[in-house]
C-alpha cells in the first residue's frame, strides 16, 4: 500500500475518534466483530463466483474486499462515504469492473436489480433502527431476484433479554466506541432482513473476542498482533481508548457475539 494513503480520521482527536478508526490506525486490519473467522464464513456462505457482480456496503479498510476480488467477480462495486477509507480500497483494486465509490448504503446510485451479491459487515450496527431497515431495504432493490445478501453484525443475545439490560448494553457500547451504536438480538436481525423479501439460508454467531489477544493473533497473524502491541504501549491516548473498549466488551461478554446472516432475494 502506498505510504501516501492517509488514515480515516488520522487529524481527530484520539479521545472523540470511532473505535473502529482508532483500532485501524493502531495497525489493526480485521475490524469486524466475529474476526477473520465469520467473514470468511459469511464469504462461503455466499458462493461468490466469476459471474458475479458484488457489491460492497462499507467497505472499511478493504480486508474483505481483497478476499472477494480473490474470487474473481465479473464486477465488484464498493460503496464507501469515508474518502480515506475509499483511497485505501481503490489502492487494492486493479481490474476493469472494480470500483469504488463515495456514497451512503441507504442510497446508492446503482441500477435496480443489476447486483447478484451484496453484503457489508459492522456497519447496520451503528445505524438507527429506521436506516438499518432503509440500507437492507437498498441491498433488496439493487438484488436481481434470487441474488444473495450477507451481513456481520455485532449482536445481543440471548433472544430474550431484559429490555432494559439491552438498552444498558446498547448505551456502554455506543460509549465506549464514541459512534452511535445499537447492536440488536439474532431474532431482530434475521426479522429485519426477512421483512425486506429475504429467505435466510445461513446463521452462524460467534464470541464478541475482537480485542482478545488469541483472536487478533488468529486476525492479524503473530508480528501483526507485535505491531498493534508495540503501538498500543507507544500511544496512551489510544491505549486508554483500546482497555476502555476491551473492559465494556468483557463487561457484557455473556451478551455479547457476532453474528452473519446469508441470505437470498425472493
Amino acid at each position: 500500500m502506498s505510504e501516501k494513503l492517509v488514515m480515516p480520521n488520522e487529524g481527530r482527536k484520539t479521545s472523540k475518534t470511532p473505535g473502529h478508526w482508532v483500532l485501524a490506525q493502531l495497525g489493526k486490519k480485521v475490524l469486524r466483530p466475529g474476526g477473520k473467522e465469520l467473514t470468511l464464513k459469511m464469504l462461503d456462505g455466499l458462493k461468490i463466483n466469476s459471474s458475479d457482480h458484488v457489491v460492497e456496503f462499507a467497505p472499511g479498510m478493504g480486508f474483505t474486499a481483497r478476499l472477494c476480488l480473490d474470487k474473481s467477480p465479473q464486477k465488484y462495486t464498493a460503496i464507501e462515504q469515508n474518502e480515506q477509507a475509499a483511497e485505501i480500497v481503490r489502492s487494492y483494486l486493479n481490474g476493469q469492473n472494480q470500483t469504488c465509490i463515495i456514497g451512503n448504503a441507504q442510497q446508492t446510485p446503482l441500477e435496480e436489480a443489476t447486483a447478484s451479491v451484496v453484503y457489508g459487515e459492522a456497519m447496520l450496527t451503528m445505524q438507527t433502527d429506521p436506516r438499518k431497515n432503509e440500507i437492507i431495504a437498498e441491498a433488496s432493490r439493487i438484488l436481481k431476484s434470487g441474488g444473495r445478501f450477507a451481513i456481520h453484525e455485532l449482536c445481543i443475545v440471548p433472544n430474550e433479554i431484559d429490555p432494559t439490560k439491552k438498552q444498558t448494553i446498547q448505551k456502554e457500547v455506543a460509549q465506549t466506541i464514541q459512534h452511535p451504536a445499537k447492536p440488536i438480538t439474532p431474532f431482530e436481525w434475521k426479522e429485519l432482513i426477512e421483512a425486506n423479501g429475504f429467505n435466510i439460508e445461513y446463521e452462524v454467531t460467534a464470541p464478541m473476542h475482537l480485542l482478545e489477544p488469541k483472536r487478533m493473533i488468529d486476525d492479524e497473524g503473530f508480528l501483526g498482533f507485535l505491531n498493534i502491541a508495540k503501538n498500543i504501549i507507544l500511544k496512551p491516548e489510544a491505549r486508554k481508548r483500546v482497555l476502555g473498549m476491551r473492559k465494556v466488551f468483557r463487561k457484557h461478554r455473556h451478551n455479547l457475539a457476532a453474528i452473519t446472516l446469508v441470505a437470498t432475494k425472493k
